[in-house]
């Protein structure tokens, strides 16, 4: 038994211990109230002097506001503990539309732990006025309607609550209108507008009412609102267009956008029922539609699409005016169009039959192409004219099917000057402004074998060193076709025919195809100086056509002849020789005279003479030119008798070709001299008077020669420009060395033939194979000799050199 008592014991104090401390938190609950309109930190009362809460420990127990939003309009001073106002304080913002407006707190302690609930009532003030959500307001009511009508309006808003809300509504005086409120509850009072009598709209079209919305405040509050009422009209009357019949011209083609014309009707009633719109009737086509745009409004027709008098020349347009009646009257009419053709069509060009290319020998008046032209507009505007353009050698032809012409040639045709034709073709109509098109067309003329081949040069004229190897090419010729393809295609070949004039045709050898000559021997410039051949090209075509060109060839001397002693000789053939000559001659004495000869020209045929070996160099001396040996000095006793000199022969060839002769003088007593003497002397006068004699012609032929080549020279620089002198002439600055050079002029260039040593300031011409000496052509006008006295000093050195003196 005392078990169970104990449980219902224990539960009997735990419901007690609740209930004391639900009763404690009641009883500490405290209640406040406040105006909206306080400012800020306004006190609204003590809570810790309210709660007998000793002040002295607020702080130190954190005394508080338990807030869960993020900033309370309350707060409390930890200090003396008094709540005050947190910032403006509007009952509207904080509660709405709440009759009651309670703000719970709740207060916390710690140290021991303390809740305390604070309620605080915000007390409404009138603070804001009624206003209407429009402050205009424009209704349309018929004429039609019947008395006893009602029309809603909008209800006035007032923020405030309670008897600070609208209480009523009140309209300015007047005779067809009054106001009626209907109360919705929740402080909402709807207002409606009662029609007391039938509107006549012909008396008053509209009428203005003032609404006036007043709060139940001390002193109370209003807001208006203006109220316009538009008498709306009876649609009684259809629309009438403003002509009988509209017609308009207009241009094709003109931009879209651009106005046709505005029709226009009335109605003579107000309102929608006298606003007039515009369509297009029922039977227009889609078509029309795709051109012309009408403004339902304004009743503008504007240009949509396209316009072109080739397609369609007048466009009929039905347009149907309507009221916006609620039973709409209308009014048809009938808009003509007629579109006016302008020159907005290029004229045509069609090629039907063309020709690429004509033959260059087509004779005039062959017909190229068949041309046809078309305009698309009419009258002027379609009428064309065609003709080529800046081409003389084509014209057109008209034929006898209108705007049909034939192109066809005008003059002769030549390939070679212009091989393609473009033709300019220029249509042009008699619109204003006049237009016109072109069409060009290319015509190529075909080549046909009407030239013959040319020669670069005519006559060719080649030097070639000799001793050249037979089968390598020594020189080429060339020669051009104007005409293209297998008429331009070349092929040469030496013409072999019978005569002296082609005897060294007969070992050259030319290629077929590109004109290289090849030397079938070697060529000898000692035993043929030039020759000259012809050449013959021909073209491919049918028929093949040829020309030809003479080509001189000249030789050029290599050095490949050694010297030849002419005496003194032996009589086994050697050059060796025996002199004798008296002890007693004096100083100066010529002993003897080596005489030779050279078959080369030029530098490669002037010989030098100089001792390889002298027993005694101080007694006899040799002249380098001349060969003569002479004395340097007398005899004396201790001089041998015997005497033997060797002299060296040598050319000025590039790799110079020598020979050697032995004299052997002996001294002896002057009467065996004088015998020996008397034989030697006489067969000497013998051969000398032989060498006189020959001198004697020698130099009368060589001045017969100089006086000719002088006359020829003065005729061929009479004949010739000033900047041009002869081709064959004489070194003015020669010096007396080169006995066998051969000089001449090409173009501005002088050339001498000598072998391959030159003397200072000489150039070698590329291609002449280092035989071809180019000398400075400078006249020294202050030179003591004269060019004829130079050049027969050395034919005459020539002479002597030849006759061994």
């Amino acid at each position: 038994m005392e078990q169970r008592r104990r449980p219902s014991q224990l539960l009997r104090l735990a419901f007690l211990t609740v209930i004391l401390l639900f009763w404690r938190e009641v009883a500490g609950q405290i209640r406040y109230s406040v105006s909206e309109d306080q400012k800020d930190g306004t006190i609204v009362g003590n809570i810790a002097k309210d709660l007998g809460i000793d002040s002295k420990t607020l702080k130190v127990r954190g005394f508080r506001i338990v807030s869960t939003s993020s900033e309370s309009p309350f707060k409390v001073n930890q200090n003396d503990g008094a709540l005050y106002v947190n910032g403006k304080l509007d009952r509207e913002q904080v509660c709405e539309k709440s009759s009651v407006c309670l703000i719970n707190l709740k207060i916390a302690l710690e140290n021991p732990l303390e809740i305390h609930y604070i309620a605080i009532e915000v007390v409404d003030v009138n603070d804001h006025a009624p206003s209407f959500p429009e402050r205009e307001k424009r209704l349309e009511i018929w004429e039609s309607a019947l008395p006893g009508a009602r029309y809603q309006l909008q209800a006035a808003r007032d923020p405030d609550g309670g008897s600070h809300s609208v209480q009523q509504y009140k309209l300015s005086s007047n005779d067809y209108f009054r106001i009626e409120v209907k109360d919705r509850g929740e402080d909402r009072k709807m207002p409606f507008l009662i029609l007391q009598k039938q509107l006549d709209r012909e008396a008053i079209s509209n009428h203005k009412l003032l609404l006036t919305a007043v709060d139940g405040g001390q002193p109370p509050k209003s807001g208006t609102m203006e109220i316009t009422i538009d008498v709306l009209d009876v649609n009684d009357n259809m629309p009438i267009f403003s002509k009988e019949m509209y017609s308009v011209r207009l241009n094709e083609n003109v931009p879209v956008g651009t106005t046709v014309i505005q029709v226009n009707a009335t109605d003579l009633d107000d309102g929608s029922n006298g606003e007039v719109f515009y369509a297009f009737g029922n039977d227009v086509d889609s078509k029309l539609l795709e051109v012309f745009h009408l403004d339902p409004t304004t009743g503008v027709i504007t240009v949509k699409g396209e316009l072109d008098f080739e397609e369609q020349n007048n466009y009929e347009i039905d347009i149907r005016a309507s009221d916006r009646g609620p039973v709409p009257l209308t009014a048809d009419k009938s808009v003509i169009v007629n579109i006016v053709d302008i020159n907005d069509n290029v004229p045509e060009i069609e090629v039907t039959s063309f020709s690429r290319a004509i033959p260059e020998d087509s004779r005039p008046g062959t017909t190229v192409a068949l041309i046809s032209v078309n305009d698309r507009d009419s009258g002027l505007n379609g009428k064309v004219f065609c003709s080529v353009e800046n081409d003389v050698n084509f014209q057109l032809t008209p034929s006898l099917q209108d705007n049909i012409y034939s192109l066809v040639t005008k003059s002769s045709l030549d390939r070679e000057k212009r091989s393609q034709h473009d033709i300019t073709l220029v249509v042009k109509d008699a619109g204003h402004p006049p237009l016109l098109s072109h069409k060009t067309l290319t015509v190529m003329i075909s080549d046909v074998n009407d030239n013959s081949p040319r020669f670069s040069h005519t006559p060719y004229m080649f030097y070639v060193t000799e001793n050249n190897f037979p089968g390598e090419s020594v020189f080429s010729v060339s020669a051009s076709d104007l005409d293209s393809g297998e008429n331009a295609i070349i092929s040469y070949q030496i013409w072999r025919g019978r005569g002296e004039e082609n005897e060294y045709a007969s070992f050259l050898n030319i290629n077929p195809e590109n004109g290289k000559v090849y030397a079938l021997k070697r060529f000898d410039f000692e035993t043929i100086k030039s020759f000259n051949f012809l050449v013959i090209a021909s073209d491919s075509g049918s028929p093949s056509l040829s020309s030809n060109v003479t080509v001189n060839v000249f030789i050029l001397d290599e050095n490949d002849n050694s010297p030849m002693i002419l005496s003194p000789v032996s009589t086994n053939g050697s050059a060796e020789g025996v002199e004798e000559i008296p002890r007693n001659v004096n100083a100066g004495h010529l002993v003897t005279k080596i005489r030779a000869y050279d078959a080369d020209v030029g530098y490669n045929g002037w010989l030098l003479f100089s001792l390889q070996d002298i027993t005694d160099h101080s007694l006899f001396g040799l002249d380098r030119y001349t060969g003569q040996i002479r004395t340097l000095r007398s005899f004396t006793e201790t001089d041998e008798a015997v005497h033997k000199l060797v002299i060296v022969v040598k050319d000025n060839g590039n790799v110079s070709l020598s020979a050697t002769a032995s004299v052997i003088i002996k001294a002896v007593e002057p009467k065996e001299a004088y015998a020996a003497s008397d034989v030697t002397n006489v067969i000497k006068s013998d051969e000398e008077s032989n060498v006189t004699f020959y001198l004697i012609i020698t130099l009368g032929s060589v001045s017969v020669l100089f006086v000719i080549s002088i006359i020829v020279l003065i005729v061929m620089q009479c004949s010739k420009p000033t900047d041009y002198s002869s081709k064959y002439l004489q070194d003015t600055n020669y010096d007396g060395t080169l006995c066998h050079s051969i000089q001449y002029r090409s173009g501005d260039k002088r050339y001498m033939l000598v072998g391959p040593r030159m003397s200072i300031g000489s150039t070698i011409v590329p291609g002449s194979n280092g035989n071809t000496l180019v000398v400075s052509d400078h006249r020294r006008k202050d030179s003591g000799e004269d060019l004829g006295l130079q050049t027969l000093r050395e034919m005459k050195h020539l002479g002597m050199e030849r006759s061994g003196l």
